[in-house]
């Protein structure tokens, strides 16, 4: 009696190098092609992959992808995406040891988002677009396969997020009334680049009332004010995802991206003695010798603007992030090549 072919899938799962979903087998052939849509040597070191410090070469980022289901043409994103998680800024062994349910977030700018058919618009933080889903998805398999960044070893969150799977999405740039993401971070116009942001599962933001900017600003604030809990200040950023119709409603009143952020900046100043340990029946809070000091939420650029989602609909996201700055992890913006 012949005996029954291996089954691919459970020994790729078998050896741990899966997330629990089946994988593309990475066969010759696919990680060929995946190399030679990077114009890079298979060799070529991509970076260093903690907690294990693997070397993340372009073959081994490869193989990856192509696990992830990445098209060959999705390749230089990724590749992009893993040289900004291998930075000492990004501090990817500190977001992998954390508690906090947050894990890389990738926000694409640049003509390339359309190349390659990415989803800006509806669903877009959702299932259904290829490039989007299975890019954050090859992310998350180098850090596990490469740097060794497993769930109960060294990823100590708590309860995590399904974006740890996946989380990569388009910015919608041509509908924006403001710069791309990566533009804030110095990239000139035009450039394809991605920004990686340290970042929980995003959250609703409801408006569907507001007309002007100054009320639809108000409601902003309100909801950011309650991140991670409305009584931590200064410790946490935020990518704010203005959906189109609320965009809208700033585009009309003729309010730039600064002027935004500065009106929220404004609303978010928050008295001492609101947010002492103790104020408010809650025992969390900052110590009491700031009881009379007037406390930021945010922290000078820790507040990001990004215009994405579908056209209907008066929503917009936030996405709140990890420890910031020297304490945890920075925004990294790197361009993608070729």
């Amino acid at each position: 009696m012949a005996q029954p072919e291996p089954d691919v899938f459970e020994t790729l799962y078998a050896r741990g190098v899966t997330d629990g979903l089946p994988v593309v087998v990475p066969t010759a052939a696919r990680v060929e092609a995946a190399v030679e849509a990077s114009g890079r040597p298979r060799d070529g070191l991509v970076g260093l992959v903690a907690p294990k410090l693997g070397r993340a070469t372009v073959e081994k980022v490869a193989i990856n992808a192509v696990m992830a289901g990445c098209k060959p043409e999705y390749f230089p994103v990724v590749l992009a995406a893993v040289e900004a998680a291998c930075t000492e800024t990004f501090n990817i062994h500190g977001v992998l040891a954390t508690t906090m349910p947050v894990g890389p977030v990738i926000v694409v700018n640049g003509p390339i988002r359309r190349a390659i058919g990415m989803n800006s618009g509806i669903n877009v933080f959702g299932q259904g677009n290829r490039a989007n889903l299975t890019i954050g998805r090859a992310l998350q398999l180098v850090v596990r396969n490469v740097g060794g960044g497993r769930p109960g070893e060294v990823d100590r969150a708590t309860f995590g997020n399904p974006g740890k799977i996946a989380f990569c999405f388009a910015e919608d740039e041509e509908s924006s009334p403001w710069t791309p993401l990566a533009v804030d971070f110095g990239a000139p116009p035009g450039t394809d680049a991605v920004v990686l942001f340290t970042g929980e599962g995003p959250r609703s933001i409801v408006d569907q009332q507001a007309r002007d900017p100054e009320s639809l600003a108000r409601t902003l604030a309100a909801n950011l004010r309650t991140l991670h809990h409305p009584k931590l200040v200064m410790v946490f950023d935020c990518l704010l995802a203005i959906g189109p119709e609320h965009a809208r409603v700033f585009r009309e009143a003729g309010w730039s991206k600064e002027a935004l952020l500065g009106r929220l900046h404004e609303l978010l100043q928050i008295p001492g003695v609101e947010l002492v340990r103790g104020a408010g029946g809650m025992a969390e809070g900052v110590p009491e010798n700031l009881a009379g000091a007037t406390l930021p939420k945010f922290r000078p650029r820790g507040l990001r603007i990004v215009h994405c989602g579908g056209r209907a609909g008066l929503f917009s996201m936030m996405i709140g992030g990890w420890a910031s700055g020297a304490l945890g992890s920075e925004p990294v913006m790197k361009e993608i090549r070729p």
